[in-house]
């Protein structure tokens, strides 16, 4: 299960700090989406009320926080000892099953401590419900199947960090995969779960996630939430922390706001949701726009991805744009059953106590993925004057 703070992304800690730095007065809620409408039990229930209740008793040991501040330049000592006293606290999680038998999940807190709790959550909602069925993973399965991935990616120099955390069939899973790894992947160039970089003595992944666009969004409106959000990022990073998040309103709203600036100073982009190979060639076309060479840049790509899709892409980008791969539930949740499709998305924000809540909305470049009340997504497409909003859908 969860025995460590660090057991999380590297993102949830470096979106930690820059609510802290920019608005630390901003609360949010974050709420859980099942996207397969999964019908929970009475007995998974109270096991995930009683791992949120253990939450409480983790904390930020001693050598977790120099390992942290000797292995993130970027994040001053500041924040790791503030997060030594932060302790997760139940009663702010909300947890029910409705009528269907659908699970709900919501926590409300300070943006910089209810971030904290979105990745934990996760994953121990697919571990528990995974022993709840009486499901186990035969690691030789597991690992067998990992073995060819491996060998596809040295093979073919495939660069690729582990991504799998929230969706991870269990921590034991994870675990042994990342121990593999470690051990036969050549081009494995890291993994977003702190816990084990440290472990593993292996780099820590990670930049921004979508919930930093929608609060901007949220807050200074959709059409200039993109400009805004990357412009506080580097207000906070000095251009450390350099991939921009694409598709959190659509990569058209993305690049048609993104500046010259912006794209000379990010690294490059994380492309999350859409048409991988469309959005290589659109990118690229909009760096020649801005006269980059666009072989100096970098795609990440980390939507759903497996192996084989992965070297298709890669193949696409050859000689013409970097590209790396954030690859995640095809590693820690590979065991021959399926994986669950959930999320925790912020759904309404506030800048102090006192303003009214706003809603958050994210748009998808994937169909049916947009998050949001069908009134605000409708407002949204109609603000970015996306095609979605002139067909009514």
């Amino acid at each position: 299960m969860i025995d460590s703070i660090l057991d999380t992304d590297l993102y949830k800690f470096t979106t930690s700090y820059a609510y802290i730095k920019l608005f630390p007065y901003a609360v949010g809620t974050f709420e859980f989406t099942d996207r397969d409408e999964t019908v929970y039990t009475e007995d998974f229930l109270e096991k995930l009320k009683a791992a949120i209740a253990r939450l409480s008793q983790i904390r930020l040991k001693p050598e977790e926080l120099d390992y942290m501040t000797a292995h993130c330049r970027f994040l001053p000592r500041v924040y790791w000892e503030w997060l030594s006293s932060f302790r997760f606290h139940p009663e702010r999680v909300e947890v029910s099953l409705d009528k269907q038998a659908h699970l709900h999940i919501a926590v409300t807190d300070y943006l910089y401590k209810a971030t904290l709790y979105e990745v934990p959550l996760l994953a121990i909602v697919s571990e528990i419900l995974n022993e709840s069925l009486g499901r186990t993973a035969d690691m030789d399965y597991v690992i067998r199947r990992l073995g060819k991935k491996v060998e596809l990616s040295n093979e073919h120099r495939l660069s690729f960090s582990e991504f799998g955390t929230r969706r991870r069939f269990s921590a034991e899973v994870q675990d042994r995969v990342i121990g593999y790894l470690t051990r036969h992947a050549r081009y494995c160039t890291g993994t977003s779960n702190c816990y084990f970089a440290m472990k593993y003595d292996i780099k820590p992944m990670g930049t921004h996630p979508h919930e930093w666009f929608m609060f901007h969004g949220a807050q200074f409106g959709y059409i200039h939430a993109n400009y805004m959000a990357l412009e506080n990022w580097v207000n906070v990073y000095d251009g450390d922390l350099g991939t921009a998040l694409a598709d959190t309103y659509t990569t058209d709203a993305f690049l048609c706001n993104l500046s010259r600036k912006q794209a000379k100073l990010f690294d490059g982009v994380r492309c999350d949701s859409g048409d991988e190979y469309e959005f290589t060639d659109r990118l690229i076309e909009r760096y020649r726009e801005f006269g980059i060479d666009p072989t100096t840049k970098t795609i990440i790509f980390s939507n759903a991805l497996d192996f084989d899709k992965a070297l298709s892409i890669q193949r696409h980008c050859a000689g013409r744009i970097r590209c790396a791969f954030g690859i995640g539930t095809n590693l820690t949740n590979d065991t021959g059953y399926k994986p669950l499709n959930i999320v925790m998305k912020l759904t309404r924000c506030k800048m102090n106590t006192n303003q009214e809540w706003r809603e958050c909305v994210k748009l998808s470049d994937d169909a049916g993925k947009h998050l949001g009340s069908t009134a605000e997504v409708k407002a949204c497409l109609y603000d970015l004057r996306l095609a979605d909003a002139v067909s009514g859908n």
